[in-house]
């Protein structure tokens, strides 16, 4: 397949790295040089430096015969323009642009992308996808990670282990034995850094993060017997009120049950737009790692506190301020992956990264197969890859047990007729059921392998 990704920072840099990782002929655009030059010296892709949405740019960049573009800059006006000119001029059939400002997302709009209009066939919301992931780790506080799948019966749970642990020191085996019941099923490893897919006769260690697929029915059962208690949050107080710290204060107020809310925000202009858009939630106009004004928004009694200011080392610093006085959670946002390793020095629960969900949300859309779902699982370490299979998908009709799955490759669940099943090795895989699999980065050419259909279904 033959890409154009316009714009070469973190989230254009990280679906160059995925695309050409798996042998797809990839072109990356950016106006900046240096940008352009870091992308050729580290990824196996052409560059070329301009604006993304000049014709002559794209024409250099192979527009003429590109199955895809992609549409990642800073601009919202430059991606939308890139799209109508790949459109226009090029012919190009798929056209993916990232979209930042909320006016351009409002569904009374939507007629804008038709391909008549802005030709657009796939918008993607940064801030959208990461108060959505806000408020999953607001519902699961005991998780540092979690994702919903096969339609919400199923969720992706990443656990932190403690030495405590009920389980820890026993082989995977021998859970499935003492809780043949639970439908749950452990599917990646990160110890001493290094992530892994486990075999059934690997242990689990104190200090281990693991990913655990879970039927919705089971989250509770399964947070027990990893020693995980999972508490209502009453009480969230969200530091930040632009458009990611808004919109997870308008879903916290349409939700049925109460939840009390507070958005502390520095910039005036900024904290009376929130406070004219909420209805029940309190809105503080004044600086979030002010200690007077913690106190003011009661953070000491928070059940969880959200940071998400656009500045990273803000994020950190009112999360661990936040700790310190009592919070019982902390959730922050954070762009930069090297801070990550932080997060358990200094006893922050969990972390939202905006690269990777947008990052996430468009490879969902460029997977081959009928794929629905691709959530991406640390620094592009592993995906997590849900799809329907198709009657000529070379795993259709056959057990697991036999089908030829890479060592990096577990399957998580199976949803068959709409219901969630614990998949095992005599599990078939039936033509339209939906499989989600966990799959480190190199073998993931390999399951789209396995999933796509062959031209004959044409």
């Amino acid at each position: 397949m033959k890409v154009i990704i316009c714009g070469a920072g973190q989230v254009g840099w990280q679906i160059a790295r995925h695309l050409s990782g798996e042998k797809n002929d990839v072109t990356v655009v950016d106006n900046n040089p240096d940008l352009v030059r870091r992308a050729t010296e580290t990824l196996d892709v052409q560059g070329i430096a301009g604006h993304a949405s000049y014709p002559d740019v794209l024409d250099r960049a192979g527009a003429g015969d590109a199955d895809m573009i992609i549409a990642a800059t800073h601009s919202d006006e430059v991606n939308m323009v890139t799209c109508q000119v790949a459109h226009s001029v090029f012919s190009i059939p798929r056209k993916i642009a990232r979209l930042r400002a909320q006016s351009y997302l409002t569904a009374i709009y939507s007629d804008l992308y038709r391909r008549d209009h802005m030709p657009i066939d796939v918008v993607i919301s940064p801030e959208r996808e990461v108060a959505e992931a806000a408020l999953r780790r607001l519902n699961a506080p005991a998780a540092f990670d979690t994702e919903m799948f096969l339609e919400g019966r199923a969720q992706l749970l990443g656990l932190s282990l403690d030495e405590d642990c009920p389980v820890i020191n026993t082989p995977l085996r021998q859970l499935t034995d003492l809780f043949s019941t639970l439908r749950a099923t452990v599917v990646g490893v990160r110890r001493e850094g290094r992530l892994f897919a486990p075999d059934p006769a690997d242990q689990l260690f104190g200090g281990d993060d693991i990913y655990v697929f879970v039927h919705a029915e089971d989250v509770s059962r399964t947070l027990e017997i990893f020693g995980k208690t999972n508490r209502k949050q009453e009480r969230v107080v969200i530091i930040g009120g632009g458009n990611v710290g808004l919109s997870v204060a308008t879903k916290l107020e349409e939700r049925t049950e109460r939840v009390r809310v507070k958005v502390i925000e520095k910039n005036r202009a900024c904290a009376e737009r929130a406070a004219d858009a909420l209805e029940r939630t309190i809105v503080l106009h004044g600086d979030g790692l002010n200690a007077e004004m913690m106190a003011e928004a009661n953070v000491s009694r928070a059940d969880a506190i959200l940071a998400v200011t656009d500045d990273d080392k803000t994020n950190l610093l009112a999360a661990v301020r936040a700790k310190a006085a009592g919070a019982r959670m902390a959730i922050c946002l954070v762009n930069d992956p090297t801070l990550v390793p932080l997060m358990g020095p200094l006893n922050i629960d969990a972390y939202i990264n905006p690269r990777q969900t947008t990052v996430s949300s468009i490879l969902r859309h460029i997977r081959h197969g009928r794929v629905r779902i691709v959530y991406s699982i640390g620094d592009a370490e592993a995906e997590v890859i849900e799809a329907q299979v198709l009657s000529t998908s070379p795993i259709a009709g056959r057990m697991i047990r036999d089908i030829e799955f890479p060592e990096g490759v577990l399957v998580g669940a199976v949803m068959k007729d709409g219901k969630a099943i614990k998949p095992t090795g005599q599990t078939r895989i039936e033509e339209n059921d939906v499989i989600a699999l966990f799959a480190m980065a190199g073998d993931v050419p390999e399951v789209e392998r396995l999933l796509q259909v062959s031209i004959d279904f044409f």
